[in-house]
């Protein structure tokens, strides 16, 4: 897990309804377990010609888009199946964050695992974001994990939910394991009073 606190970026709009995992990463390339290679591999389907060329009116291939860590995506967000690989190709590739008003659960959490956050807004919110960003694609917006905000190009500021214990984890960059291991002192002396 990468360690998250706060986030300053250009978002990359992919404004697509119910983009399941097999559009973020097609079930052919499961087999790869190098997670960094796994970045040109994103949206391959969507992103390159047939001939392996890159589409260039695809948001992740235009120039104004690099370096940007934040995708700005449509509603429900990551359905379909739970493989553990699209998130990781969206964090080999750069991105920090993805923004919608709903993700599917397995994906939200398989994100979080792998240091990359859920932001999820209203559908209002979610719909000034997309103006903001589309009438200066320059601008940047801001996250802070700790107080669970966003601030817009604008300044308006949005909230958004996440649960303490991954809000925990990213803010310390720790997985499960180690959140527990944290706790090895007091299990052993548990373990030692209630020993049979």
């Amino acid at each position: 897990m990468a360690q998250f606190k706060t986030l300053k970026s250009k978002v990359i709009p992919l404004l697509i309804d119910n983009i399941d995992t097999d559009q973020i990463l097609p079930a052919r390339f499961l087999k790869i377990t190098d997670k960094n290679g796994l970045s040109e591999k994103l949206f391959t389907d969507w992103r390159y010609n047939a001939d392996g060329s890159p589409k260039p009116d695809f948001p992740l291939n235009q120039p104004q888009h690099r370096g940007s860590k934040i995708l700005l995506a449509g509603d429900n967000f990551g359905c379909g199946s739970s493989r553990e690989h699209a998130p990781w190709s969206l964090v080999a590739f750069g991105l920090r964050a993805v923004i919608s008003t709903s993700f599917a659960d397995i994906f939200r959490n398989n994100s979080i695992k792998n240091g990359l956050l859920p932001v999820i807004l209203s559908a209002a919110e979610h719909k000034q974001l997309i103006a903001e960003a589309a009438a200066d694609p320059g601008a940047e917006i801001f996250i802070d994990l700790e107080k669970q905000t966003i601030v817009f190009p604008s300044g308006a500021k949005a909230s958004f939910p996440i649960d303490s214990f991954s809000k925990f984890c990213l803010l310390n960059d720790v997985d499960e394991l180690e959140y527990l291991r944290r706790f090895g002192k007091q299990a052993e002396a548990y373990e030692a009073q209630n020993a049979f």
